[in-house]
């Protein structure tokens, strides 16, 4: 009987030994990268990133760089035979193989990854971000925004610098148009919209590209309360909202305000009509008294889709994807975007303190930088003890979502080929 050699046995030693000498950067890759999932995984669960992504997705990142085996039939990263002339042995695992495109390779592929039949009918075409964005629909109470219309879209709309400004910056730094718009996209703090942005304009980085949105988008919500310290004053950050006299905003102005809002804007940009049905539809089932809808989509669908879609980006954290050259910049991109955000919506959070005779908290213009409702809380937990902004910053919030849409579907109108 032929002697069992111990390497051959657990081959995610054994792929990671022979990297070393194969191919260094992807092995020390790994293992940062396990590394680096095991703290998201971490932090994750102490409560400094968002839970509900980070520990599917740092357990996801730390689990596909071990899970790495030889495959002899196959290229594990298309699905196709391995060519005469090739090495006869190819690393990879067996979670997804995003570069597959051969209609026979997916069927194969689909057959034996866990992860790609979620991968292709639901990442791919951006369906689980249309899921994502139902269920946010149904957290959004848009009178919020409808109480005080002005000012939360002076906030969102200074918000979108990061946007505006990383745009042209990453075309300087040798992005083409398609790929410069994902990246800035970034800025507008939207999870689900740069995922469907990369898609339409970039789809050959659109993972390594949603990947960073979505680690920086937990990272950066740590990291705005300093910023807020920074920019921002102790004394302005306790300075208390004045009491408004708004009356109270009916459902059926709400249901009114979701209708004119969701056919108007797709009207505007039919590209984005699928993001825009589904957050307006998501505000529909809130406002209309459909319970059993309401409790399927604020949970289950938002909880599921946001659960598989942290677990998809960690196991896209592949070595090999996210040491591509082009990542350095992508990484630099991202971060460079929300930070010109974060600045843009406190600046616009000045504006309005300026404008109302110094009455207006200027905290609140961090909201701005969508992701409901994350920044709106980081917003409130930034001020003075006994000031209430909340209702505020989710209003600047609210309108972050509505604009960020806004801002990529106009980049996808000009950018998208033509014929």
């Amino acid at each position: 009987m032929e002697s069992l050699n111990f390497l051959d046995l657990f081959q995610g030693i054994n792929t990671l030994v022979q990297g070393f000498s194969t191919d260094p950067k992807i092995a020390f890759g790994r293992l940062f990268l396990m590394a680096l999932g095991l703290l998201l995984f971490y932090l994750g669960r102490r409560g400094v990133l968002e839970a509900l992504l980070m520990i599917p997705m740092g357990l996801g990142m730390a689990t596909v760089n071990a899970g790495v085996m030889f495959f002899s039939a196959y290229d594990p990263a298309t699905g196709m035979a391995i060519a005469a002339g090739q090495a006869q042995q190819l690393p990879g695992t067996l979670f997804i193989a995003p570069l597959a495109l051969d209609t026979n390779a997916l069927m194969n592929i689909l057959q034996i990854n866990w992860l790609q039949p979620i991968y292709t009918f639901m990442f791919s075409n951006g369906l689980i971000a249309c899921f994502v964005f139902m269920g946010i629909g149904t957290l959004l109470d848009v009178g919020f925004v409808m109480a005080r219309p002005f000012q939360s879209m002076i906030i969102a709309l200074f918000a979108e610098l990061g946007t505006v400004v990383v745009f042209p910056l990453a075309v300087a730094m040798g992005l083409n148009p398609g790929q410069a718009a994902s990246v800035a996209t970034i800025g507008g703090a939207d999870g689900p919209m740069v995922l469907f942005t990369s898609l339409m304009l970039a789809k050959d980085l659109f993972v390594p590209i949603t990947v960073v949105a979505y680690l920086y988008l937990g990272l950066a919500y740590g990291g705005f309360p300093y910023l807020i310290k920074l920019m921002i004053p102790a004394k302005l950050r306790a300075l208390p909202m004045p009491m408004e006299k708004g009356r109270t905003i009916t459902s059926n102005e709400k249901l009114v305000f979701a209708v004119i809002a969701c056919v108007l804007l797709s009207l505007l940009f039919p590209v984005a009509s699928p993001l825009l049905l589904s957050l307006f539809l998501g505000v529909v089932i809130r406002e209309s008294d459909l319970p059993n809808f309401y409790e399927f989509f604020s949970n289950t669908v938002l909880y599921g889709s946001t659960f598989f879609l942290g677990l998809l980006l960690g196991v896209l954290c592949e070595a090999g994807t996210i040491l591509n050259p082009v990542v350095l910049k992508l990484l630099v991109l991202g971060i460079l975007s929300l930070l010109i955000s974060g600045i843009g919506g406190i600046l616009g959070g000045y504006v309005l303190y300026y404008w109302s005779g110094k009455k207006y908290n200027p905290v609140i213009g961090i909201a701005g930088v969508s992701c409901v409702p994350t920044t709106a809380k980081v917003a409130q937990k930034s001020v003075g003890s006994g000031v209430i902004v909340l209702p505020h910053a989710l209003g600047a919030s609210i309108s972050g979502v509505i604009t960020s849409a806004i801002f990529a579907a106009t980049l996808i109108a000009f950018l998208l080929p033509k014929g």
